[in-house]
């Protein structure tokens, strides 16, 4: 097997031996369990480094090879059927093969895809997100959140005059806006970066009055998704407004994740609303995606009628596929109505959790919000990105291979996110894997603590 370095590890922490013993049977369970997923790994890792082009989906010692998915379904190569409690890291928030999005996606294939020129369904796609998003009154597509994120914080630099982008600890933005509490980003683009402290109203106030006059952006997730499922105060949130507005500098809102959590995003549920807001994931129903937008001030620097207007090209920017993926996923199903249905669903997991770590007594938390959540292991307390930062590694990847084994498909770092087509039962067979496993390591179970 290629040897490869795990994106994931962390310096573990000192643990009693049975739990370092017990990942060392854990893990060699999950290599005998899944040897065509080896097989592909193997293959894979003669043409891609490390087997691998998406950093944040492989697990050590190998990724699983994810073979079909239907709805809240995913079966890997060796035929191991899961209840997806993943979603996609949220972009899977419809599920798999929404019928209401194949059905537009048919039509497109039957169509064309990319035509060279503008088409019949951009602006129809345009009007639905600025309808439903209170900051955004002109927007513009990508094909990534990446994208959005660089495009964002490009017109917020124009649009100011100044160069400084104030960014949090714990963040992330994409691969080449990425933050990691504590750990150096020397792959990120060339920006000024100052990092703040995530939720800290003194600390943070005090490097925006520190870089006032240079500042353009502080461009910040509602809610930390990598960094942990750290939600943001209203107060902080306000906190940025206030100091932005007063220092002539954008406030920028990553919601690519956030935009799931209530109909009209975080920025509407809180009513604090940015400059800039950036969008993706589930908005095109499986379609690569990505959208920034905003005031039309700031937007009317890309209107191509302009002469000093800013380039802002990309080859499949309003592919069919996407534009009539999003219509139907935007128009017909991520309603009001599912997206508060899916959030209380959401909270109803979280809850269950919470009480079952409670009941084994175990040295974990969940954080989160709505259908997006993370479980937590070292801490009965995680309420930074330097708490999310310090847990328990050992704990939380026995907590993988458990919920893996009993299959449930979730994140190495302990994420789920829900879709739509999640059932009840579904929950319960989520509560229960994870439960099974609560009353085995914590120190209230029926077994002594192993760990």
């Amino acid at each position: 097997m290629t040897n490869v370095v795990d994106p994931m590890a962390t310096t573990p922490p000192k643990h009693h031996n049975l739990a370092n013993e017990a990942l060392a049977e854990a893990r060699a369970e999950f290599v005998e369990r899944n040897p065509k997923s080896l097989a592909a790994h193997q293959y894979a890792a003669k043409y891609l480094p490390g087997g691998n082009t998406r950093t944040s989906i492989f697990a050590s010692p190998f990724p699983l090879a994810i073979q079909r998915a239907w709805d809240a379904r995913v079966v890997d190569l060796d035929g191991h059927e899961y209840v997806d409690a993943l979603g996609e890291y949220t972009a899977g928030l419809l599920g798999h093969s929404n019928e209401t999005v194949m059905e537009a996606v048919r039509g497109a294939l039957d169509d064309g895809i990319s035509f060279g020129g503008t088409n019949a369904y951009e602006a129809r796609f345009a009007e639905i997100i600025v309808n439903r998003y209170p900051s955004i009154e002109r927007v513009r597509f990508t094909n990534s959140g990446t994208e959005a994120n660089l495009m964002a914080i490009v017109a917020a630099r124009r649009a100011t005059g100044k160069s400084t982008v104030l960014v949090f600890d714990g963040a992330y933005h994409g691969g080449v806006l990425n933050f990691p509490f504590g750990q150096p980003a020397d792959e990120n683009v060339p920006f000024h970066f100052v990092r703040a402290p995530y939720n800290d109203m003194d600390g943070t106030r005090a490097l925006l009055e520190e870089h006032r006059d240079t500042l353009a952006a502080v461009i910040l997730e509602p809610m930390l998704g990598a960094g942990g499922g750290i939600v943001a105060e209203t107060s902080f949130l306000q906190m940025l407004r206030d100091f932005t507005e007063s220092a002539g500098a954008a406030l920028i809102f990553d919601e690519i994740q956030t935009s799931r959590l209530a109909p009209n995003g975080i920025q509407g549920e809180v009513n604090v609303i940015p400059d800039i807001t950036t969008i993706g994931k589930y908005h095109a129903g499986g379609m690569s995606f990505g959208a920034f937008g905003g005031k039309a001030s700031i937007m009317e620097a890309f209107n191509p009628n302009n002469a000093a207007h800013m380039s802002h090209a990309g080859t499949f920017n309003n592919n069919t596929l996407t534009m009539r993926a999003g219509i139907a996923a935007m128009s017909k199903v991520v309603t009001e109505e599912a997206i508060h249905a899916l959030n209380a669903k959401g909270n109803r997991l979280r809850a269950r959790l919470t009480d079952a770590i409670r009941k084994h007594d175990v040295d974990a938390a969940v954080t989160g919000r709505g259908s997006i959540m993370t479980v937590h292991f070292g801490s009965k307390t995680v309420a930074t990105a330097a708490d999310a930062a310090h847990g328990d590694s050992t704990m939380r990847e026995l907590f993988y291979l458990h919920m893996l084994q009993q299959g449930v498909w979730i994140a190495r770092r302990g994420m789920m996110a829900m879709s739509i087509p999640v059932s009840e039962q579904d929950l319960d067979v989520i509560v229960s894997t994870a439960d099974s496993f609560f009353a085995e390591w914590g120190k209230a179970g029926a077994q002594p603590a192993r760990a």
